[in-house]
């Protein structure tokens, strides 16, 4: 008795099988954040703080990376391209989910955020302009959230989402480590 994968070459799974799903939904899922993010900012005009935009470098590198990783599974690359890919896609993610729970801690008051971005706003300039700057400035603060859902701000989500990518090219990393 064979199986239609034993009977059918086509249809057995490729050596880097693993290292593409991984990689390909790691893809998917930081190019849906960081569109969700834009729509965010441009369509509901929630400005990101300076937190916020660090948090998106994550998502900038993911994007591209998840993509080679995933062209060179597809190519059958060797193996430890592959496990290199997927670990940079691995660490870069928990590294996002560490700042996100930094900036989950500074929203919620449980330690103070980078001065650059916290606190009173100090130098609007001159006495002249002070009007002017102050109908044009918009201060982004880091301690306050613009926006919650289920009680988590887009800083938590943020987190939940990077430990996600983060599974799933971990997941990935052991699966072609183990072929």
């Amino acid at each position: 008795m064979t199986t239609q994968s034993a009977a059918i070459p086509a249809f057995r799974p490729a050596a880097g099988a693993p290292a593409l799903t991984a990689s390909l939904a790691v893809t998917l899922i930081a190019a849906a954040t960081i569109a969700g993010a834009w729509f965010f900012q441009l369509v509901l005009d929630i400005l990101p703080c300076p937190l916020c935009l660090e948090q998106r470098y994550a998502y900038y590198l993911a994007i591209p990376l998840g993509a080679l990783t995933a062209l060179a599974a597809r190519s059958g690359a060797p193996r430890p391209l592959l496990l290199a890919g997927l670990a940079i896609l691995a660490l870069a993610a928990l590294a996002n989910a560490g700042l996100g729970a930094y900036h989950s801690g500074v929203e919620w008051g449980l330690w103070k955020g980078p001065t650059d971005c916290t606190g009173p706003v100090v130098n609007l300039g001159s006495a002249g302009d002070l009007l002017s700057r102050l109908d044009t400035v918009k201060v982004v603060r880091c301690d306050e959230v613009q926006w919650r859902f289920l009680g988590l701000s887009l800083a938590g989500y943020n987190v939940l989402i990077s430990l996600l990518m983060a599974a799933i090219a971990g997941w990935g990393l052991v699966r072609t480590a183990s072929r």
